[in-house]
């Protein structure tokens, strides 16, 4: 019997129940090999996104420092002029207001993104 003989095919072949049964079970192990590259991809991801978090939370802190420094320097330099309660109350005012200009600012811009 030859190869192409079609009644020799049809002996080889596997029941139709074996053969979706063995798709299924081959698609399932596709579907978790790309799951387990999908989650490989995200470890990546994750650990550069952490190393990136830390390094820009230590920079904001040292923002604030900073800033914190330059409102003291604002504090000692209007007392010299007003006071310490006076310098302190004035630069208090000046930070106050640059905050608020910089909230609405922020804020015009949100409420520009609804239109």
């Amino acid at each position: 019997m030859s190869r192409h003989d079609p009644q020799s095919m049809h002996e080889d072949d596997a029941p139709i129940g074996e053969t979706v049964s063995r798709l299924v079970d081959e698609g399932k192990a596709y579907a978790r090999a790309e799951l387990d590259v999908a989650r490989a991809k995200l470890d990546v991801k994750m650990v550069r996104i952490k190393a990136v978090a830390a390094l820009g939370g230590i920079a904001l802190l040292l923002v604030i420092g900073a800033f914190v420094a330059l409102a003291m320097t604002a504090v000692l330099a209007l007392a010299s002029l007003l006071g310490p309660l006076g310098g302190g109350l004035a630069a208090t005012l000046l930070i106050a207001g640059l905050a608020g200009l910089f909230a609405f600012l922020a804020y015009k811009r949100w409420s520009k993104g609804d239109e």
